[in-house]
């Protein structure tokens, strides 16, 4: 569940390019989602959907209170999982047993947003069905999709994506360079060529081969790429040779389909055998890959590399694509050929791909625009376009065997990412560890899809589905948590520990009040399979959730002396050190709640110690939400309020939206108490947003909603019903971030431990008088104000008129200046600032 909020995919798509002018494309856009509320951007593959809509949602996006949201869809074979890429898109994090459209109907029923549903034509009943949903059971959400093929609802608007114009060849070329497909090319040239531009001498040719292109962008950017060893003169005559040869089939074939075709099958022959080999196993992700990654699946034999996942790389780790790639490209140009018109080398099969060789065959890639390389905080990924990751798998199922034996190495490299993330989990990096895992969401997620769909897999997808555990549970993923457990329980009923595992982790994603019976007979069958199989961690792990159950169903006498028998024992050997220490936590709540406050302090502070020497920050959160309690039990509200916004702040880092919403609850308690009824109506209003994305219920606990219950009942009657109704809306309308912020901003000051001088004096408040302040330009303050309001880069560079990447340095200098490590914190920061 939790904190400063990764990176999330519901974020406009990463443009590692210029933006060609669709100035007509974008104006028709705007104009049909003033009037309509499903548009769908269609045309053919390589056109440009996904970029345009991207820009059309940065244009509208101030219509749209609640925000535009991203569901990236291509990375998805389920279509089960549709609706939850969209509630994941959205930030909402169901808890219930309810069918998940009728849920997230239910919780966009208020809210103004557009939901972009991008790459819908594999998944297009789904789509249809998620869109129609959401039209006839809100009045607020508009959906914008891309699609090769329309979604058929009557509601539906089109808007066609056509190719680029391209003037004739023949004509008046004296403003040549105001066609978009010609000035795409001589950018993308540019980028290869250095120096290159549109001229009298060259204008013709470069509207001959763009008009032999049709105008496809993305045929287009890769046919530049050979400008780096050809003229375009010889580019064009070459094309106009592999054109005639390779779209001699069939006549049935739409002629942009081969000439899209045409052009990556002349990249595909410019690579080199291990280039053409990693690019048909990269193809098995689902989603943008590390180098690490790409060594593992992609590469034959045992990579060599550390067997830890790099959580922590340098920025700069990515390969040298202007080094090794441009060099063979040079000694090909020295010998008068290039690449594609090596020397034929017979039938014979390549030999495959060392370990070591993956690092050169990932630039060269990048080099010939193949693989894009997204840029970001920490490693650099690496994102084959949907086009071409189809066309890798083509090529990928023409070797007997290769496909499932690549599908099977992307699985086994996604079970050690998961291992070793469990691993560290009670430890420092928790932040770090969230973000890779959702950058990795999508091929988690093929992993999963291939162990349980293939025979003979079940029992590996069994044991990844359980090993990410605290990714479905503290990250605020229960739903598709149980969707995956649920299926890999089904797959594999043997008795393993595997099965073991999954059963009490299904229990714990059971957090309403219709799961508590479903929670409770999954712990117990977890209890008696791990003791039938004599392993005592499970065993652990089972009666952890068993109290738990105890403890939300309001029977507190139980929850305290299963805790207290729970933590009179010594953890077990593989006993996971998360649920150890949490066992002390509940403990600590069931003593609270029972009055027995002192020795609930003493609990807690036993183990915060414990968290603090391992630099945990989850569990630590729960410790401070409960050590507040305790003080708020005995109404020192002083003593409450630090750490119950010391939780609150922790808590974000992960995006633990459960224990955001149950902090919010006491800090309405303990506000209110304070006699600040008005800011107590905005968190009541805030809290009770958090919660409608998870249980409106909140569990149905009379124990943990009680004092909250009481606590409105006060303020509602301080403050009178229109004072009340207006805080409580204000609060109501703030996302999440925004939320904790505003919780923070008056008593978060004093409450956690900041930057330190170098004499170990606390630092300036970070509010008032923060002299980092003073280092930012006025440039980088705006910059930090549009970053706080949602913006990604490539919006803020629209927003001030700049270029993409400088908007990217003013964020990277913001962050080093203000001593941060993401986003999030400079819109907290900003948010107090406010």
């Amino acid at each position: 569940m939790g904190g400063s909020a990764p990176r999330r995919v519901h974020q406009p798509p990463v443009e590692t390019t210029s933006f060609v002018d669709r100035r007509d494309e974008l104006a028709e856009g705007r104009r049909l989602l003033a009037t309509a509320r499903l548009v769908t951007l269609t045309g053919p593959g390589g056109v440009g959907k996904t970029r345009l809509a991207g820009r059309i949602a940065a244009r509208v996006e101030r219509a749209f209170p609640d925000g535009v949201r991203f569901a990236h869809l291509a990375g998805l074979q389920d279509p089960e999982l549709v609706p939850l890429a969209a509630a994941d898109a959205l930030g909402l994090h169901d808890h219930s047993e309810q069918p998940p459209l009728d849920t997230l109907v239910e919780q966009l029923r208020d809210r103004r947003l557009l939901l972009v549903l991008d790459n819908c034509e594999h998944l297009l009943s789904a789509c249809a069905e998620l869109a129609a949903a959401l039209l006839h059971g809100t009045t607020g959400v508009r959906v914008l999709a891309t699609s090769r093929h329309r979604l058929a609802l009557t509601e539906e608007h089109l808007l066609d994506v056509r190719p680029l114009p391209v003037p004739d060849p023949d004509s008046d070329l004296s403003a040549a360079a105001t066609y978009p497909a010609l000035a795409l090319f001589a950018d993308r040239a540019a980028a290869v060529a250095p120096g290159f531009e549109l001229t009298p001498d060259n204008r013709a040719a470069v509207a001959r081969l763009c008009r032999r292109l049709d105008g496809l962008p993305l045929a287009i950017e890769l046919a530049a790429v050979r400008m780096r060893v050809l003229g375009v003169d010889q580019l064009v005559a070459r094309l106009d040779d592999r054109y005639r040869l390779l779209t001699t089939g069939s006549p049935a074939v739409l002629p942009r389909h081969q000439t899209l075709r045409a052009a990556v099958d002349w990249s595909h022959e410019l690579c080199t055998e291990a280039e053409q080999l990693v690019w048909a196993r990269a193809s098995v992700f689902a989603g943008s890959f590390d180098l690490e990654a790409a060594e593992a699946v992609c590469a034959d034999g045992a990579p060599n590399r550390n067997p830890a996942p790099n959580l922590n790389p340098a920025p700069d780790q990515d390969p040298d694509t202007d080094g090794r790639a441009a060099e063979r490209h040079g000694k090909d140009e020295r010998h008068g050929k290039v690449e594609s018109e090596r020397e034929p080398e017979g039938d014979r099969e390549p030999e495959g791909v060392h370990p070591q060789d993956v690092l050169e065959a990932v630039a060269g890639l990048v080099d010939k625009s193949v693989l894009c390389r997204e840029g970001g905080p920490g490693t650099a990924r690496y994102r084959l376009l949907d086009t071409l990751r189809h066309y890798g798998l083509d090529k990928l199922r023409q070797r007997p065997g290769e496909e499932s034996a690549a599908r099977r190495r992307q699985r086994d490299w996604a079970q050690e990412v998961a291992a070793e993330c469990e691993r560290r989990w009670f430890g420092p990096g928790q932040r770090e560890i969230v973000a890779r895992l959702r950058a990795d969401q999508d091929n988690l997620r093929a992993a999963l899809e291939f162990s349980l769909t293939v025979p003979g897999e079940a029992r590996a997808g069994l044991g990844l589905a359980g090993t990410l555990w605290f990714y479905w549970h503290a990250c605020g993923a229960p739903r598709e948590g149980r969707y995956w457990l649920d299926r890999a329980l089904d797959a594999h009923p043997e008795p393993t520990r595997e099965r073991a595992r999954a059963l009490w982790v299904a229990g714990l994603l059971a957090g309403c009040p219709e799961d508590l019976t479903r929670g409770r007979h999954r712990a117990e069958d977890a209890r008696a399979l791990a003791r039938r199989l004599g392993d005592p961690a499970e065993v652990a792990h089972a009666e952890y959730l068993l109290g738990l159950m105890a403890l939300f169903g309001d029977d507190l006498p139980a929850a305290l002396e299963h805790y207290e028998a729970a933590v009179a024992r010594n953890p077990v050997d593989g006993q996971l050190p998360s649920l150890a220490v949490l066992d002390q936590v509940e403990l600590a709540a069931s003593l609270a709640f029972l009055g027995h406050t002192d020795r609930a302090v003493q609990v807690c502070e036993d183990a915060h110690r414990l968290c603090e020497e391992h630099g945990e920050e989850w569990v630590r959160s729960y410790v401070l939400r409960v050590l507040a309690l305790a003080y708020a039990e005995r109404k020192e509200w002083d003593r409450a309020e630090p750490h119950a916004c010391d939780a609150l702040r922790r808590k974000l880092a992960v995006h633990d939206v459960i224990g955001i919403g149950l902090t919010l609850d006491l800090l309405v308690v303990i506000t209110a108490a304070r006699g600040a009824h008005e800011r107590a109506a905005v968190l009541l209003g805030g809290a009770d947003r958090v919660w409608a994305g998870i249980d409106g219920n909140r569990f149905g606990s009379a124990t943990y909603n009680s004092a909250r219950k009481e606590s409105e009942t006060r303020v509602r009657a301080a403050v009178g019903p229109g004072l009340f109704d207006r805080a409580y809306r204000r609060g109501g309308g703030l996302g999440l971030t925004a939320i904790v912020s505003y919780a923070l901003q008056e008593t978060g000051r004093a409450v956690v431990p900041g930057p330190r001088r170098a004499d170990g004096g606390p630092a300036p408040d970070p509010v008032r008088g923060d002299p980092r302040l003073a280092s930012l330009t006025r440039r980088e303050r705006e910059v930090a104000e549009l970053v706080a309001d949602g913006l990604a880069n490539q919006q803020i560079a629209d927003r001030l008129v700049i270029a993409r990447r400088t908007a990217e340095g003013h964020v990277e200098r913001i962050l080093g200046k203000l001593g941060f490590s993401n986003r999030s914190q400079i819109a907290a920061w900003v948010s107090a600032r406010r």
